[in-house]
């Protein structure tokens, strides 16, 4: 299915398998592409560029696709590595954190830092983290295989020894 390119955001680099590819959703999903483009948002003589995940009901393009700066998508990626990493080692806790440190990580980003934290906040986070951790898991395999191809990517472009 063909991303659309009538829309306010401009598709400029696509994938329009995604629904082949996409975790367990596999063949099965709704959201029918990515694209990197020209944002939706932009305003007269500021162009900024976004990712998006185009959904379809199977009648029309939905209003739940995703549109995200490329920042975000990078940051969701440095988000999930942290988690991934976390979780290799919290079998140690015995509610997969320390809940008098629940921070985990922060990321230096642009002069500062992004923490990386439980959500202490979650009144179910006992409940929830398990649940994370058990789909976490079972998807290792593929997410593992993603973060892999990232990796190599990254070396070939010179961002890691």
């Amino acid at each position: 299915m063909k991303i659309p390119c009538t829309l306010k955001h401009k598709p400029v680099i696509v994938s329009e398998n995604y629904e082949n590819i996409d975790g367990r959703n596999a063949y099965h999903s709704d959201a029918k592409g990515l694209s990197l483009g020209l944002a939706q948002w932009n305003d007269r003589g500021k162009v900024d560029i976004s990712a998006k995940v185009w959904r379809y009901t199977g009648e029309k393009w939905s209003r739940q696709s995703e549109e995200l700066p490329m920042h975000r998508v990078i940051d969701l990626a440095i988000l999930i590595c942290r988690a991934k990493a976390h979780f290799r080692e919290a079998y140690q806790y015995p509610k997969l954190y320390d809940e008098e440190h629940p921070v985990i990580d922060r990321v230096g980003l642009q002069g500062d830092a992004m923490t990386v934290a439980v959500c202490t906040d979650n009144p179910m986070i006992d409940e929830d983290i398990q649940l994370f951790s058990k789909v976490l898991s079972e998807d290792d395999e593929m997410i593992s295989e993603r973060l892999r191809v990232l990796g190599q990517l990254l070396k070939d472009m010179g961002y890691v020894r």
